[in-house]
């Protein structure tokens, strides 16, 4: 692996000029969580305006998926931490300022809350489903008694999920590409739009998954807004983030973003959804798969990125 070491003043910004994508744990629970927040967001917003059976696969099927989506990025979480065993030191005290303390809190809300969730809309999805024990009957009665409390209560941890997911790589100091304040809303918006794809998958109501594909258009349209600020901002910034920036123009992560992310995981997408909202084209499902992995890469290479810009002393 080859090293081009920048000077900028009384500091290098070290930058390794190829493109090695490694460590798939924290990028994989991070497209999880956004995925996770996105699918209980717009699940929730639906329950709440009483669209529980026009908008079926969003409100009732998806959510089902969420507890064993999350509990995987958990896992691929887990197996990231140096000392495994010392985990439940997060939850030993609150640090207001520290955004691990606050992501590790939110997750031990929004877990539980997924499966209260969920657990609300599997009998109306599995016809034949039976709870084993009364007291698991009882539990999901009371769930579904004060499903508007829950709802709330899970959209505004959703939102958090999915805000944290980028706020976690921002609070890095230390790496340049990663500090700055446009990471949080993107990450949002990219975890409602992979939200969004995941529910398009799995709809077999026309007029849900054409008010869907509107709504991705539009998230996807705020996330390439949120992309280009993100350049703009680091290119008018201080010579290290210019520097980083320049690996997205020129250098080794150019072609696999531009190309790969931005244009076959954004734009085209994009197209290919407007075109179906105007009956150009027979409806499909590639803009979803193509959301799908865009949104898994662009963790990937924002995550690789970041390790590779960082300050020498």
């Amino acid at each position: 692996m080859h090293e081009i070491v920048i000077t900028s003043g009384k500091h290098n910004l070290m930058v390794v000029p190829t493109l090695t994508i490694w460590g798939w744990p924290i990028p994989v629970y991070l497209f999880l969580g956004g995925l996770v927040s996105g699918i209980l967001f717009f699940s929730t917003f639906y329950y709440l305006r009483g669209k529980q059976e026009s908008m079926r696969t969003v409100v009732r099927i998806t959510p089902l998926f969420a507890p064993f989506l999350l509990a995987l990025g958990l896992l691929a979480l887990f197996t990231d931490l140096n000392y495994k065993l010392h985990v439940f030191r997060f939850y030993m005290a609150i640090r207001l300022k520290s955004p691990m303390s606050w992501g590790s809190w939110t997750l031990a809300a929004i877990f539980p809350l997924s499966i209260f969730w969920a657990s609300i809309h599997v009998e109306s999805v599995l016809k034949n489903w039976r709870w084993p024990y009364r007291w698991m009957e009882k539990t999901v009665a009371f769930f579904k008694e004060h499903g508007t409390a829950i709802a709330w209560i899970t959209m505004v941890y959703s939102l958090l999920l999915g805000m944290y997911t980028g706020i976690l790589l921002s609070a890095f100091n230390a790496r340049p590409f990663w500090n700055t304040a446009i990471l949080g809303p993107l990450f949002l918006v990219s975890g409602l739009s992979t939200g969004v794809a995941l529910n398009i998958l799995f709809s077999k109501n026309p007029e849900e998954e054409h008010l869907l594909n509107k709504i991705d258009v539009m998230a996807i349209g705020v996330e390439v807004f949120l992309i280009i600020h993100l350049f703009m901002g680091l290119l008018a910034s201080s010579e290290v983030k210019i520097q980083a920036a320049k690996l997205f123009l020129g250098g080794p992560y150019t072609a696999v973003f531009w190309v790969l992310v931005f244009g076959l995981g954004l734009i085209f997408p994009a197209l290919l959804e407007l075109l179906e909202i105007n009956n150009k084209v027979a409806k499909t499902k590639v803009s979803a798969l193509l959301v799908l992995a865009g949104g898994l890469l662009l963790r990937f290479v924002i995550v690789g990125a970041g390790q590779f810009s960082h300050w020498v002393f």
